[in-house]
C-alpha cells in the first residue's frame, strides 16, 4: 500500500515539474528572442563586417584589421576620433559635475521633505518622461539668437550683451547642449539618490545629532558613504549615456557636430562613417562597424572595471 501511494505523487510531481519548466521557458522565450535579434545579431553582424572592405552596400574582399588601422591611425579619420572623444569626456566630466552635483543637493533637500516636496519630486522628475527629441527642438527654439526665449529675456532684464547665438559659436554650442541635456536628465539621479537617502535607518541620523554632529558632518560622513550603492548606479549610467550620446547634439547642431566639429561626438562620428554625411562623403559599413566595435569594447571595459571598483568601496546596510 505504501509503495503504490507513493508512485501517483511521484508522477504527480514530475508534471508539476515539467508544467513549470514550460512554464518558465514560455516567459523567457519573448525576452531571449528580442535580445537575440536587437541586440546580439547586430553585435556578431558588426564584428564580421568590421573585418571587410565595403563598396556601398556591397560587401568586399576580407580586410583583416585594415578597417580598424584606418580608424585609428589614419588620417583625417584619426583627427576626428580624437576630437570626437575628447568631446565625449568633457560631456561624461561635466555631466558628473553639474548634473549629478545638483541631482545630490535637491535631493538632500528633498529628504527633509519640505512642505510641498512631492509636487517638487513631480516637478523635478518630468523632464526625464519627455521625448529626446522633443526636448531637442524644444531647446533649440529657446536658443535661437534672433527669437528664442534665452535671449529675449536677458535682453529684458538688461544683459543684451550677453544675447549670444549660442549654438552657432564653438565656444559656447556644447556647453548650452550639456546645460540642456543636465536640465533634461537631472530628475533621474534625483531619485536615485533620493531613494538612498530615505534607505538609511533614521537611528542613524538621530544618534549623531545627539552627539553633537553638524549636517554638513552626517551627509558627510553617514549619508554619502551609506549611498555607495546609489552612486555606483549613477556613476555607471552617467559614463555609458555620455559616450553614447547623439540625440541632443544631433538635434540642436547637426550630423557634422557644427559649428567646426566643437560638438561632435563618437556617436555622431560613427553614423557619418557608418551611413556616409557631407564630410565622410558615401557610407562605409566597415569602417562604421570597426568604429561601433571599438567604442562598445571601450565602454564595456571601463564600465566594468568601474563597476568592481565602486562596489567593492559600498558600505552594505544590514
Amino acid at each position: 500500500m505504501t509503495s503504490s501511494a507513493k508512485i501517483p505523487n511521484q508522477k504527480e510531481f514530475l508534471s508539476r515539474s515539467m508544467r513549470r519548466r514550460l512554464w518558465l521557458l514560455f516567459l523567457l522565450a519573448p525576452p531571449v528572442t528580442v535580445l537575440i535579434a536587437f541586440v546580439f545579431y547586430p553585435m556578431a553582424t558588426a564584428i564580421l563586417y568590421s573585418f571587410y572592405e565595403w563598396d556601398g552596400l556591397i560587401k568586399g574582399s576580407f580586410n583583416g584589421l585594415g578597417n580598424y588601422y584606418n580608424v585609428l591611425l589614419k588620417s583625417p579619420q584619426n583627427g576626428y576620433l580624437l576630437n570626437a572623444f575628447t568631446n565625449n569626456i568633457v560631456v561624461f566630466v561635466t555631466l558628473m559635475v553639474v548634473q549629478n552635483g545638483l541631482a545630490l543637493v535637491l535631493a538632500m533637500f528633498l529628504a527633509r521633505e519640505p512642505k510641498g516636496y512631492r509636487f517638487y519630486q513631480v516637478v523635478f522628475f518630468l523632464p526625464v518622461i519627455l521625448s529626446t527629441v522633443i526636448i531637442g527642438f524644444q531647446w533649440k527654439m529657446f536658443l535661437n539668437p534672433i527669437f528664442g526665449l534665452v535671449n529675449q529675456f536677458l535682453r529684458l532684464i538688461g544683459f543684451g550683451e550677453w544675447a549670444l547665438p549660442w549654438l552657432g559659436l564653438t565656444e559656447t554650442a556644447l556647453a548650452s547642449m550639456m546645460v540642456v541635456n543636465a536640465w533634461h536628465w537631472v530628475g533621474f539621479p534625483t531619485i536615485v539618490f533620493l531613494a538612498a537617502i530615505q534607505r538609511i535607518p533614521k537611528d542613524y541620523l538621530e544618534a549623531a545629532r545627539l552627539d553633537g554632529a553638524g549636517e554638513w558632518q552626517i551627509a558627510k560622513n553617514i549619508i554619502w558613504p551609506l549611498m555607495a550603492p546609489a552612486i555606483t548606479i549613477i556613476v555607471v549610467l552617467t559614463f555609458i549615456g555620455s559616450f553614447n550620446w547623439f540625440e541632443i547634439p544631433y538635434i540642436m547642431g547637426s550630423l557634422e557636430g557644427s559649428p567646426g566639429y566643437s560638438t561632435d561626438t563618437l556617436g555622431l562620428l560613427f553614423y557619418r562613417t557608418a551611413f556616409g554625411s557631407v564630410s565622410a562623403g558615401g557610407s562605409n559599413f566597415g569602417e562604421g562597424s570597426a568604429l561601433a566595435v571599438l567604442i562598445f569594447i571601450f565602454i564595456f571595459s571601463i564600465s566594468t572595471l568601474v563597476t568592481k571598483f565602486l562596489t567593492a568601496r559600498e558600505i552594505q546596510i544590514n
